[in-house]
């Protein structure tokens, strides 16, 4: 093999896929100054967090929190269809649905979080947690909130990738790099969340 085969068989990486982890970083950074706002009201404000975290409905938030959850898993089973090149489905079983069908199911489960996420909220209000009304009310809405607008960019996301596949004629690299870009942004506003639940929910 000459220098130049030999140079042109090395795999470079994704400069898409690098670009976004390096974009996720920023916004990693972005959510712990969110973090640190949080804990930084509680401790300044320890009666008032026994107080209102009371009125959390844990079950529901538990449930809400794992249907997030799952959707990871559908997201990933959509990017293990897009590296088999498959972006439909070859049968009526999951087994054999391709991109398209999992990133169905994916922004399904997303928007019950947001729809159930959006309920949480009515329900604080109708119990005068504000945002306006207390440190807690401000500490929760701005960390759940950006959190929310995050998983709805996500979902907007994922008709993106949808819409693109039905675009075109032939599914190539390029639309698996899309659909792998756009898992490695749920994972992450999954991971998010799973961090919230705790110090909001579990953590006292």
């Amino acid at each position: 093999m000459n220098t130049q085969s030999a140079v042109s068989a090395v795999k470079r990486p994704n400069t898409v896929a690098v670009g976004t982890i390096v974009w996720l970083g920023s916004e990693l950074m972005f959510f712990a100054g969110l973090f640190a706002i949080y804990f930084t009201l509680r401790a300044m404000n320890p009666d008032l967090w026994v107080e209102q975290t009371e009125k959390h409905n844990f079950t529901f938030a538990l449930i809400n929190t794992l249907i997030l959850v799952a959707s990871s898993f559908t997201c990933q089973a959509g990017v293990f269809a897009a590296e088999r090149m498959q972006p439909y489905a070859t049968g009526k079983s999951p087994a054999k649905w391709g991109t398209v069908e999992w990133f169905y199911l994916t922004f399904f489960l997303g928007a019950i979080f947001v729809s159930g996420q959006a309920w949480e909220y009515a329900t604080f209000v109708s119990e005068d947690i504000l945002f306006n009304g207390d440190p807690y009310g401000s500490a929760f809405y701005l960390t759940t909130g950006f959190h929310g607008i995050h998983v709805s960019l996500g979902l907007i996301a994922f008709l993106f990738v949808i819409g693109r596949i039905y675009a075109v004629k032939n599914f190539t690299v390029k639309e698996e790099t899309t659909a792998v870009v756009v898992s490695y942004y749920w994972h992450f506003v999954d991971i998010v969340w799973i961090a919230l639940f705790i110090v909001i929910y579990v953590v006292k």
